[in-house]
């Protein structure tokens, strides 16, 4: 479901949930309802640029007009392709982690259809992100890649996640981090094409490899 039931905020409000989700982002991060609603109540601006940007691409025009949803009755496909196949590599990446599609929170907080969709399909196409830069799903993982989506998309949610992540290392995962992940992340983020723009359906049946050529994606290093 895209919307959910779907609330026109004021600004004062939009500015009392953003401050209440960050708050409570910060001090439980599993609640992905919380940074959620960060996302939205203060990515209006960034999910415009973004919108704007599909509809100036051939696959980002045909994401917007197909919309497509990144759910199990549309991607349960990907477990039966070739092994050497995105599809299959995304596949193997949710099955691994037990992980649903269909668990995205709804979007609650976007003034129209079209925002609302482009910002659902910026939470849904966050796995095959995973799956294309190779990145794992613990807080070192997460917070690589929040790199790369604040590149990608220019949300301040996405900067206050990696501040946020920062300060939840420990000494040593803190030095891993800013000697390889972070400077890996940032060369990431800006040599790869506009992900956004990307129908990855298309892409499930081509070699993994292949795909990431095409986008431009190098994986997160090998750390010793």
């Amino acid at each position: 479901m895209i919307e959910g039931s779907r609330i026109r905020l004021k600004t004062w409000q939009q500015a009392a949930v953003a401050i209440g989700s960050a708050v409570g982002a910060l001090l439980d991060p599993r609640r992905a309802d919380l940074i959620a609603a960060l996302g939205e109540t203060t990515g209006k601006p960034a999910f415009e640029k973004v919108l704007q940007r599909m509809k100036s691409s051939p696959e980002g025009r045909a994401v917007l007009l197909e919309r497509p949803r990144v759910v199990s009755a549309n991607v349960g496909h990907a477990w039966d392709l070739p092994e050497n196949t995105f599809g299959a590599a995304y596949a193997r990446f949710m099955g691994s982690r037990n992980f649903s599609p269909d668990d995205r929170p709804p979007v609650r907080f976007m003034d129209t259809d079209e925002l609302a969709y482009v910002t659902m399909r910026a939470r849904e196409v966050h796995d095959f992100w995973h799956t294309l830069f190779d990145l794992p799903t613990n807080l070192i993982g997460e917070t690589a890649l929040k790199v790369i989506e604040f590149e990608q998309m220019g949300l301040p949610m996405c900067l206050l996640s990696v501040v946020g992540g920062t300060a939840r290392f420990s000494e040593k995962q803190r030095k891993l981090f800013y000697q390889h992940y972070f400077p890996w992340a940032i060369r990431a983020g800006l040599q790869c094409t506009d992900l956004m723009c990307v129908y990855y359906e298309r892409h499930f049946h081509e070699d993994l490899e292949d795909v990431r050529r095409k986008l431009q994606i190098v994986p997160s290093p090998i750390v010793p």
